[in-house]
């Protein structure tokens, strides 16, 4: 019998990947090819192939995404403008355009810990679901749930800070499965870890390169399948943790 091929076999290949967050630095060193992207304004608004990042965060989680799945094809879909903040009409705004545009996998390394934007986000978050793109997110805020991430059809990530960059684990919590993961970026030569950009952004980012490669593994499978594929029996990744 054929066993299924690991995440760890896979490089993202044929993959649709588009990164919500504050867009790319095309020519950083760290990022390879961009396909394309978008710009979305607090309102809504969107302009096709704006997504100059201009305060790094997205070009950081990007990067961590490109060094565990290389070969996907990713689109820069900028919401954080001058600082990092935007509006959940401006986020379901991102998050249908990425549908619009048939990506297949979503990362949002954001959220709201606002409760009054769950409705919202929700129906984005379904119409995500029927759509066959799988979302990312985080799914807590030091400790609060946070929005879309701790939705049911979301693929809600956690940090911990012991696990390796290479690896991740699954865990229950509040009822639902979630991934976890490292918070450091790619590491940039000469600069300390504890100097770097961290956090939950890049527990994501790291958590969502092992999804990418899930995603060209397991193919129109819907999300909730990703589990038992990346569960230990599956997963080098995983077992590493033992």
């Amino acid at each position: 019998m054929t066993s299924t091929p690991s995440a760890a076999e896979r490089t993202g290949r044929g993959i649709r990947v588009a990164v919500i967050d504050s867009g790319v630095a095309p020519r950083h060193p760290h990022i390879g090819p961009i396909a394309g992207g978008a710009s979305v304004d607090l309102d809504g608004r969107v302009i096709k192939g704006a997504f100059d990042d201009l305060l790094g965060h997205g070009t950081a989680v990007m990067a961590a995404m490109q060094e565990k799945a290389p070969d996907a094809e990713y689109h820069a879909v900028r919401v954080f403008h001058r600082e990092l903040r935007t509006s959940a009409q401006g986020l379901c705004a991102a998050i249908d355009w990425c549908l619009d545009q048939q990506m297949d996998v979503v990362n949002l390394s954001l959220g709201t810990v606002n409760a009054a934007h769950a409705e919202m986000l929700g129906a984005a978050v379904t119409r995500a679901s029927a759509a066959g793109t799988w979302i990312v997110a985080a799914r807590d805020a030091e400790g609060k749930p946070c929005y879309p991430g701790c939705l049911p059809d979301v693929i809600g990530v956690g940090l911990d800070w012991e696990c390796a960059r290479e690896a991740y684990r699954i865990a229950q919590t509040d009822g639902q499965l979630a991934l976890f993961a490292s918070g450091y970026p790619r590491p940039v030569p000469g600069v300390p870890p504890r100097r770097n950009l961290q956090g939950i952004s890049f527990a994501v980012a790291n958590a969502c390169g092992f999804v990418i490669r899930a995603r060209e593994a397991m193919g129109a499978a819907p999300s909730s399948e990703l589990w038992n594929f990346l569960s230990p029996l599956n997963s080098p990744e995983a077992s590493r943790l033992g």
